[in-house]
């Protein structure tokens, strides 16, 4: 599914020709996992629907760390310098390249995203 994304432009300097929009995973339990999820069951969407857009309160741990200067040239503005790599608590790490099975938070992101730092708890599992 993809939805028409709120935040952010398009780079007129960019080498990618991003089209405005964004893709979301359908099965809210599959291989693929998104921080961003609509308000209403994704599956019951038909094209030109109206939805919410948001990130849950969610738990994650970060598994990797990009740093990039100059920031990376990915479509649209602004141009990430920092990305964090997180997969929730508790959704366990794949067998090779785990960073294809997380979503990626960018620092300073034109998207309103409130982050905080928790301590590592034994309770937490992941």
């Amino acid at each position: 599914m993809s939805i028409e994304w709120p935040w952010g432009e398009v780079d007129p300097n960019s080498q990618y020709g991003w089209n405005g929009r964004f893709a979301l995973p359908v099965e809210p339990d599959g291989r693929e996992w998104s921080l961003f999820r609509t308000e209403q069951d994704p599956r019951t969407l038909e094209p030109d629907d109206t939805c919410l857009v948001g990130i849950p309160e969610t738990l994650v741990r970060v598994i990797n760390v990009g740093h990039y200067d100059p920031p990376m040239d990915t479509g649209r503005l602004p141009r990430p310098h920092t990305l964090l790599i997180v997969l929730p608590i508790g959704r366990p790490n794949v067998e090779g390249n785990s960073e294809d099975e997380g979503d990626t938070i960018e620092l300073d992101s034109a998207a309103p995203i409130t982050l905080e730092r928790v301590p590592h708890s034994p309770d937490i599992h992941g």
